[in-house]
């Protein structure tokens, strides 16, 4: 099988979030599993220098957008037996300051769509079987297939898989973009194409035109089939449901390793000796008071509504008078970073905020905190949660995609379960988690210790999750 995944970002090359972090891990491990994977991606100025002085330029060509021209290089690395491919075009990926957000991202990605395509001409000795694309920026790029490059030889045997890792974000934009840059007729913009409310959905073209489907959750797969979590999608997802598979995301075992993580200060080679030494030097490291006996709760990711900052805001205060302490990992909205800055200025023995993200900060959270909080509205995986508990970290979240695939509630009668979770998006039920959590720590050693033992041997490699890919491949082929 000859696989190609084509995004907007992998792991270690630039990582914004779990779409970087998955693609880094999964097409290695399919690799390994014997597959020739390959990856395509832009040429962000922002890769680290040392793999730039590592690639090497193997063509370039023209790409049509619309009605122009457009010059892109392509360069190739080899990273861990995987052959990534960087597009190469200056003024749409070098010169921006991000990678997403930009005034012109409609230009930006559609570019990349046609760009992926037109390299594949390039690339020496290879034909791919399968196409798998990643999110909103590569969702074209199925009807590009099909309208463009239908009667081609080459392409015209290759299949399409298409990706969501987040509904909510699907590449809308005005409808002019349809003609001017896509360089499609408005027999495309209709209510059965592309058409959404007037402008023009990049993801709609995938989910229309792609072979087949997936997300990152069996529960996410049935979530996005309703309208509570469609995001106006959902009906279009229930035509396409018997092409639609949830498949759970997997971590990097090899990255997230207790026993050899070089960001802890004492590896998991004794649980209790180095969960307290790390949690030690976090507390150290976030200005906190260094206390052996108190539970350190953790939260990393982005502030904003999707990860249920709403809801601990509105009992923050209750949570910070139980005997703990609290560390918070991210930035996002800016009335979220103020009110958490606000909390860790008044209780500055109890909580710490640092408004970024660093891996090493992360790392230091997942090996040196107690338990993590996840009381998102909505998560179509979820990677903290499989991460925490890899380091005997016992994660605290809401029952919806990912995370209710992965936590198995403690069971107090019997030991059973791996983490605590609460069922509806109440302020109130998410407080009452964390103080059942908080209890069973400060009161029974034992049981805490064999719930942390749970965590750990719960198993989130890419096996189960690879295999389910292989399948999906071989049956589209």
């Amino acid at each position: 099988m000859k696989i190609v995944f084509v995004t907007a970002e992998a792991d270690p090359f630039i990582k914004t979030g779990g779409l970087g972090e998955v693609m880094g891990s999964l097409p290695a491990f399919l690799h390994k599993k014997g597959v020739d994977v390959r990856v395509i991606m832009p040429k962000y100025s922002t890769i680290p220098e040392n793999f730039q002085r590592e690639f090497e330029h193997l063509a370039h060509f023209d790409v049509p957008v619309a009605w122009r021209k457009q010059y892109c290089g392509l360069d190739e690395i080899v990273y861990e037996g995987v052959h990534y491919y960087f597009l190469d075009n200056e003024y749409y990926f070098s010169s921006r300051p991000s990678i997403y957000g930009e005034y012109d991202d409609a230009e930006r990605f559609v570019f990349f769509c046609r760009a992926a395509l037109e390299s594949l001409i390039h690339i020496p000795g290879f034909k791919p079987d399968i196409l798998h694309c990643q999110d909103w920026h590569t969702a074209l790029i199925p009807l590009m297939l099909k309208v463009f490059y239908g009667q081609e030889p080459l392409y015209f045997p290759m299949k399409t898989i298409f990706t969501i890792h987040n509904l909510k974000y699907q590449g809308i934009f005005a409808k002019e973009v349809l003609g001017d840059i896509v360089g499609l007729g408005m027999e495309y913009f209709t209510e059965n194409t592309l058409e959404f409310h007037g402008g023009v959905n990049f993801m709609k073209a995938a989910l229309l035109y792609a072979d087949w489907i997936t997300t990152v959750s069996p529960t996410y797969a049935r979530e996005i089939q309703n309208p509570y979590f469609g995001e106006e999608l959902d009906g279009l997802l229930r035509k396409r449901s018997q092409s639609l598979s949830g498949i759970l995301n997997g971590i990097d075992y090899e990255v997230y390793n207790p026993l050899t993580d070089p960001y802890l200060v004492r590896p998991y080679n004794n649980f209790h000796l180095a969960k307290e030494e790390n949690k030690k030097h976090l507390q150290a490291d976030f200005g906190l008071p260094v206390r052996g006996d108190v539970a350190v709760l953790g939260m990393i990711g982005r502030l904003v509504d999707q990860k249920g900052v709403d809801l601990l805001a509105h009992v923050l205060k209750e949570i910070l008078e139980l005997d703990i302490q609290m560390v918070i990992l991210g930035s996002g909205e800016k009335k979220y970073e103020e009110m958490l800055s606000d909390f860790a200025s008044k209780y500055p023995e109890k909580a710490a905020i640092k408004l970024e993200y660093s891996d090493k900060h992360a790392h230091e959270i997942y090996g040196g905190a107690d338990m993590v909080l996840m009381p998102s509205r909505y998560e179509p995986c979820g990677i903290s949660q499989m991460i925490a508990m890899r380091y005997g970290t016992i994660p605290i979240a809401r029952e919806t995609g990912g995370l209710k695939d992965t936590i198995i509630p403690y069971n107090k009668f019997t030991g059973a379960g791996n983490g605590f979770s609460f069922t509806n998006y109440n302020a109130h039920e998410l407080l009452f988690a964390v103080q059942r959590a908080v209890k069973l720590y400060q009161e029974d050693k034992v049981v805490w210790d064999n719930l942390c033992q749970n965590a750990m041997k719960s198993d989130f490699s890419w096996e189960r999750s690879a295999n389910a890919y292989m399948q999906i491949y071989e049956s589209l082929l």
